[in-house]
């Protein structure tokens, strides 16, 4: 069994340890026996979509974001069917607003990719600290790390999850992130992965599903990973609701 990791230009979107989102992909497979591939792409390169699982773009500023937004746009038809095909995606801050139709920053636009009925407008000030959100597909909250200028409006989209401490999307709406199809949009850094392994083990799943590939993960010791995100959650959003995060 062998799972194929396109990690989209890591030499310009890689903020705040997005790489290592890879790593945790990668071992947490590896740990359960699954081959995983990774391959990276730099903005030469040409992608076979149809031979990726799982497509990883990362976080950026708003230099790197305008030099790859002029590359995904010559590639937007190909993106846009693998994820009509139910292709797994994860992106990052910057990669979650190249996803929408644009980011608007005070007179420049960069346009999207249109993938998600979305938009990003630049605001006052920037939204940065710890967030925790809860998801309805989840047994505990996601965590993570959230430092972000331009505020995302996602529409009728459901967002990845509720914010219960944070600013999420646009520190209005109440939601973080975005959950469309087998993709994944966040503003959460820190990494996401290595302290949120229950999400991890769900975008795995998404890929072995679509592959037709058994999705029953054996379980891994996560007594470390999940300390982490338990003390985040108690931390800054403790609960009755959230007593279950307990590692």
């Amino acid at each position: 069994m062998k799972l194929k990791i396109g990690h989209l230009y890591p030499e310009l979107l890689n903020l705040y340890g997005d790489r290592g989102n890879i790593l945790s992909l990668q071992k947490r497979m590896q740990w359960r026996g699954i081959e995983a591939e990774v391959a990276e792409y730099t903005l030469s390169d040409k992608i076979d979509f149809s031979a990726l699982d799982i497509v990883f773009v990362g976080g950026g500023s708003d230099r790197e974001q305008l030099l790859v937004c002029k590359r995904l746009g010559e590639i937007k038809s190909e993106i846009s069917d693998y994820v009509g095909d139910n292709g797994v995606v994860v992106a990052i801050c910057g990669g979650y607003q190249l996803l929408g139709h644009y980011y608007k920053i005070k007179d420049e636009l960069i346009e999207g990719l249109s993938i998600i009925d979305a938009f990003t407008e630049g605001g006052n000030g920037r939204l940065i600290g710890n967030v925790v959100a809860q998801t309805d597909f989840l047994d505990r909250p996601v965590v993570g790390f959230e430092n972000h200028g331009g505020r995302t409006h996602i529409g009728d989209h459901k967002p990845l999850g509720s914010v219960l401490f944070g600013s999420g999307n646009n520190g209005a709406d109440g939601g973080e992130g975005i959950l469309h199809k087998n993709v994944i949009g966040t503003y959460l850094h820190g990494p996401l992965f290595p302290k949120n392994p229950h999400l991890c083990d769900y975008v795995i799943q998404k890929a072995l599903e679509r592959r037709g590939f058994d999705t029953d993960l054996a379980p891994l010791d996560d007594k470390i990973e999940l300390a982490a995100n338990a003390y985040i959650v108690s931390r800054f959003a403790p609960s009755p609701n959230n007593c279950e995060c307990s590692a």
